[in-house]
């Protein structure tokens, strides 16, 4: 998608206040609209995310750590980062009541798809403003000397 913005072609999804959920779902059984769909690292996505971001992308959700670039961007574009739990894709699938692939199809799993959640469980770990969850929870800990118990 940012291939198509650099030559100036309008992308396939209206962005502007959406979520994106980076995950790899697995296939659905029958009756279900997902299969498992876990989180996957976000940090992959980081060269691209400033731009999305810029597109009004106003949260997104995996797990792991940003880069300081993707955290001044969500900043610029207020945005929030929500982590969800690695390990838990057959309970987070749970939540999912629709899966509808908006574009690029021939992707199959790496399609870009709208899902409906309900009880979605997740936890901002990077807010609109740049605090970030994983720097300040950690703080606490990184001198901890085990020796001092």
């Amino acid at each position: 998608m940012t291939e198509a913005l650099a030559r100036g072609e309008k992308l396939p999804v209206d962005w502007k206040n959406q979520i994106v959920y980076y995950l790899g779902p697995t296939p659905a059984k029958p009756g279900d609209p997902i299969g498992s769909c876990g989180p996957t690292t976000s940090g992959r996505m980081d060269a691209y995310t400033p731009t999305m971001l810029d597109q009004g992308i106003k949260g997104m959700v995996g797990k792991g750590s940003r880069t300081p670039e993707v955290v001044e961007a969500m900043k610029r574009n207020g945005a929030t980062y929500f982590a969800a739990v690695g390990g838990a894709a057959a309970l987070i699938a749970k939540s999912v009541k629709k899966y509808t692939v908006l574009a690029y199809p021939e992707l199959g799993p790496e399609a870009v798809a709208a899902l409906e959640v309900v009880d979605f469980p997740a936890i901002v770990v990077i807010d609109c403003e740049g605090n970030n969850f994983y720097e300040i929870g950690q703080k606490p800990f990184r001198n901890f000397d085990i020796n001092q118990i």
